[in-house]
């Protein structure tokens, strides 16, 4: 059974306190990149000069530059004996298995340029290894697409206004990274170019869109945390709910995968293994 996940993204709920406070005489610019020359716009489109704001996603304004992007091939790393070594545990009925594929990932990957090709190759091969090892266990080896009995659960945090939920649709769990919650939904769409509040099933019938949804989570939350350590991707995808002994099995299950695959990229897992 592929676990639930939920996707919570602590910056937006900074930002909704910010907006709760607005009324106490806390200037908060919520725009379409309309901020002060001295301030960046986020990915969420508000203004502020911390690094939530002038980081990943960064729109407007004083944003940090990214370092630069190294000469890695990341389809020469995820090869067709690394992909398939993990599609082809999933049982043959699987519905993902006619729908994940190493073309569709490198397709959706073209959109993506930053990932896998920051620092060191090493780096680089610890990074793809994360990747797939959250992937992997958040699928079920690329049998699920979507979270099981997903449907059930609410995923609408009314607080993030600006990413008004859509009655009649659900932002449960869809793709290699159960994309979740109506404020990763609406970003995402916006990014990628897909109705992500009143269309998020496109991300469980659209296979490109399905990874782009991944890979988008990754750049602007898993990647600007990789340098800690393994243990900080887990921390940045399902914190709240492994971290900390909230489930130290989920967490395993994890780092072996992760561990597997460093072993497979040949490249050291380093530390920080768990969260």
């Amino acid at each position: 059974m592929a676990p639930s996940i939920r996707k919570y993204n602590p910056t937006i709920f900074v930002f909704a306190a910010i907006i709760f406070l607005a009324g106490a005489n806390v200037l908060v610019l919520a725009q379409n990149c309309g901020c002060p020359s001295t301030e960046c716009c986020s990915r969420f489109g508000f203004c502020g000069v911390t690094e939530e704001y002038c980081g990943t996603g960064c729109q407007e304004g004083p944003c940090t530059l990214p370092p630069p992007a190294n000469d890695v091939s990341v389809a020469e790393i995820v090869t067709d004996e690394f992909f398939n070594g993990i599609i082809n545990v999933a049982d043959d009925g699987c519905v993902g298995k006619g729908f994940y594929s190493r073309e569709v990932f490198l397709r959706a990957l073209d959109s993506y340029p930053r990932f896998g090709r920051v620092g060191s190759v090493d780096d680089s091969r610890r990074e793809i290894a994360a990747f797939f090892a959250h992937v992997t266990h958040e699928t079920g080896h690329f049998c699920f697409i979507e979270e099981i009995n997903g449907a059930s659960r609410d995923y609408c945090d009314e607080n993030a206004t600006q990413y008004p939920c859509n009655p009649d649709k659900g932002y449960y769990g869809r793709g290699p990274i159960q994309l979740s919650w109506n404020f990763n939904y609406g970003p995402a769409g916006q990014s990628i170019g897909f109705d992500g509040l009143n269309a998020p099933e496109t991300v469980a019938n659209d296979p490109v869109i399905s990874f782009k949804t991944a890979l988008w989570f990754w750049m602007n939350n898993v990647q600007p945390v990789i340098s800690q350590g393994f243990g900080a991707t887990i921390r940045a995808i399902n914190g709240n709910l492994e971290c900390d002994g909230a489930n130290s099995a989920t967490v395993q299950a994890r780092v072996r995968y992760y561990v597997d695959y460093c072993d497979q990229l040949g490249v050291a897992p380093g530390d920080n293994l768990t969260c």
